[in-house]
């Protein structure tokens, strides 16, 4: 019987700590259970990570474990596996890991398996009533109609966003019941599948892809590269009907989560499965249930967004990433880990497909599937009776602009607006303005925390740091030389948006940015209008170029993208490549012909050309080769050190100290240390190391021996720094 366990603790230190068992818990304990301890003044939860008889740690400092949480391991076998490979790889310690796998909750010491949970259903006064009568109440009206079709837990009524002000007027009108239910997982789903829509008919590409992915038994990893609008999708839901068929789960993960409301629209449309959603905008609670769900068996369906990676399956049959290049499946803030590296690496653990889907592929899956080690295979020609987009580049030098839009731009949109169709304006840039200029002295009101301008806001009344949050009342006069003639200079989303209702006040205009989607439900509000046709201009950032299907637009517009094609980032090319053609591919997507036009004063620009003239894949291949020359990632293997200090000589000091401790001969490269592209940001200096290795088993091997010197750095004490493993961001 084991007197010590070995936890790992949620701490950036890597180790596990000692603990003893109490007897009472000793026949208990198991590897991979949570276990609450004292640590320091706090009491943490953490992992059992081993069990043993003896301890190095004197009596007088070992500490008893306060409580065990779990009678059986919290994660399953593979899981625990991948937490304990990825915290090695990405240079973490293991509890930090283990932390990123749990749920909120759970690392709060919530149960894991749960014995009832509530859910809601119509009472005998609600099954009487007459839905007629909420004709003047949409949101009630919607929730009232879903529950005639049965009960409805209070994770879905979370997921489908319906308004919690209808359920309590439902609940006042006595129409709503709240049943407490023991669990008991319905796997009902297993032994029968219902479709409830008949299956589109796949085209020769998409049934070849579908046929070559079910041939293969076990791990193996796709890259499916297939063209906006060539029917991704029906792919993946024709190998879902296989999987279900089988009583296996699927894990799908989408970048965004405003993707989330239409990928589980489509996949509910298809398959009556029970469906687990998690995503950052649901609450600790909602996101548990969704986990245990996946744990149990439950959900035949989990989608989410990057965290989702970590839900367990009871029954695993495969992994889909949908848009695997999207910058936002790597982890920015804590451990840097990369959700589509680690879904390749759960799959080869589970020994279960993962399938790879992108219009864009990142380069990094596409030297994969070039070198052979992942299966690849291609969409060319579009779905159904869509048609290949018109491309086309308007010179914007000598032109005048009228809020940013060329007259050759407003002539095409007043065309495709005339004949009744959607015009798609895209402009990477929130706000009204992005700086404030003083029109008498020119002096432009830059952040006090930042090396950055501010960015007008003009319907919140005020001028915001986009970089640190920082943000004032705009000012009515200038800082310099007290002017009040002050200006908005340059275009930013909202300034469009006005500029536009003034040139084509008939028709309606929606702007889709952080700014108009920040309430629950807005968003998907929003789409659902486009789709109606209730507006017929939409201005967008970012948001609006991945993977939304509106069939009636027939005309993008790209303003200003002169700026993504210069930037001290090596992957700006890159991003600019797959962000142009996602953002072309919202156009043309149903019978109507689309037409594309950028806006640029950089008309002979190689890369501009090289991208329209042969497309992404071969704009990508080129790219691939450039890197190989320049010894870039993916030929090369990166590590990034940041440092801040509000005394940039403490940053300097410590990454110098790092830099003399790692090697520099003919299979490592040392960059740095040098400032990061924005020097000052929140009022600290920053500054970068870059550390490459030709061979990824080199890279490893040298931090296994110099991490912990690294660590131990008197200078490490005078700074804040991270280390991020294969950064997708060197800002």
């Amino acid at each position: 019987m084991p007197t010590f366990v070995e936890v790992a603790l949620p701490v950036p230190l890597r180790q596990s700590f000692s603990y003893r068992l109490p007897e009472p818990l000793a026949d208990r304990a198991l590897i991979g259970a949570r276990v609450k301890v004292p640590f320091g003044r706090q009491q943490l939860i953490g992992l059992i990570v081993a069990l043993t008889d003896s301890c190095a740690l004197a009596e007088t400092q070992i500490k008893n474990v306060i409580e065990l949480l779990d009678d059986s391991p919290v994660l399953p076998d593979s899981l625990y596996k991948l937490t304990l490979w990825s915290a090695r790889y990405y240079l973490c310690s293991q509890g930090q890991m283990l932390t990123q796998a749990l749920p909120v909750a759970l690392r709060k010491g919530a149960d894991a398996a749960p014995k009832s949970r509530q859910s809601l259903t119509l009472s005998p006064a609600g099954n009487e009533a007459d839905a007629a009568v909420l004709k003047r109440a949409p949101a009630q009206k919607k929730l009232f109609e879903r529950l005639q079709q049965g009960p409805l837990s209070l994770d879905e009524f979370s997921a489908m966003e319906f308004s919690k002000a209808a359920l309590k007027a439902l609940e006042d009108k006595g129409w709503i019941a709240r049943l407490e239910e023991t669990i008991a997982p319905d796997l009902g789903w297993r032994s029968e599948l219902t479709l409830d829509e008949t299956p589109h008919r796949l085209n020769q590409e998409q049934a070849v892809a579908v046929a070559s992915i079910s041939a293969r038994e076990g791990f193996h990893c796709t890259l499916l590269e297939g063209i906006t609008g060539s029917g991704k999708t029906e792919v993946y839901l024709a190998l879902l009907e296989q999987v279900l068929k089988a009583g296996k789960q699927a894990l799908i993960l989408v970048p965004e989560i405003g993707l989330t409301p239409q990928t589980i629209d489509r996949f509910r449309r298809r398959f009556r499965v029970p469906l687990a959603v998690i995503h950052s905008n649901l609450t600790d609670n909602q996101r548990l249930d969704a986990w245990r769900a996946g744990r149990s068996g439950e959900a035949a369906i989990i989608i989410g967004t990057r965290s989702a990676l970590f839900t367990p399956m009871a029954w695993p049959g495969i992994i889909i990433l949908d848009e695997e290049h999207d910058a936002s499946f790597k982890q920015q803030e804590g451990v840097g880990y990369h959700a589509r590296d680690l879904a390749v690496m759960r799959g080869h653990l589970e020994n279960i497909p993962v399938l790879l889907g992108s219009a864009t592929p990142s380069l990094e899956s596409l030297q994969n599937a070039l070198a052979g080690r992942y299966h690849h295979l291609q969409l060319g020609e579009r779905a159904g009776a869509a048609k290949k987009v018109r491309q086309g580049i308007i010179d914007i030098r000598h032109q005048p602009l009228k809020a940013g839009m060329s007259q050759p731009l407003l002539n095409e949109m007043r065309q495709h607006l005339e004949a009744g169709n959607q015009v798609l304006l895209f402009l990477n840039r929130r706000g009204f303005a992005p700086a404030l200029l003083c029109h008498e002295c020119g002096h432009l009101h830059e952040c006090d925390r930042c090396d950055a301008f501010f960015t007008v806001h003009q319907s919140l009344g005020e001028i915001r740091c986009h970089h640190c949050g920082n943000q004032y009342a705009i000012p009515r006069q200038c800082h310099q030389c007290g002017s009040t003639m002050l200006m908005g200079q340059g275009i930013g989303t909202e300034q469009l948006e006005q500029a536009l209702k003034q040139e084509f006040p008939r028709f309606p205009v929606v702007r889709i940015d952080r700014d108009t989607t920040r309430l629950k439900g807005s968003l998907e509000s929003h789409l659902q209008a486009i789709q109606r046709g209730d507006f017929k201009i939409l201005v967008g950032t970012q948001m609006l170029a991945k993977g939304h299907h509106f069939p009636d637009v027939t005309l993008v517009g790209l303003l200003d993208v002169d700026g993504a094609l210069f930037s001290a980032d090596f992957r700006a090319p890159e991003r600019f490549g797959q962000l142009y053609t996602q953002v072309a591919g919202r156009a043309g997507r149903a019978a109507k012909p689309g037409t594309v036009l950028l806006q640029t004063h950089q008309s002979d620009n190689p890369l501009l050309r090289d991208l329209l003239h042969r497309g992404y894949g071969e704009f990508a291949r080129s790219q691939l080769a450039e890197r190989q020359q320049a010894a870039l990632p993916p030929a090369w293997h990166m590590v990034l050190f940041r440092a801040e200090a509000h005394r940039a000589e403490d940053a300097d000091a410590f990454l110098a100290a790092v830099a003399a401790l790692l090697p520099n001969e003919k299979d490592f490269e040392i960059i740095g240390p040098l400032p990061a592209p924005m020097d000052r940001k929140a009022g600290k200096h920053r500054r970068q190391l870059i550390f490459q290795a030709r061979h990824r088993q080199g890279l490893q091997q040298v931090f296994d021996t110099r991490l912990s010197e690294i660590e131990a750095l008197p200078e490490a004490k005078r700074c804040r720094w991270t280390l991020d493993r294969d950064p997708q961001d060197l800002l």
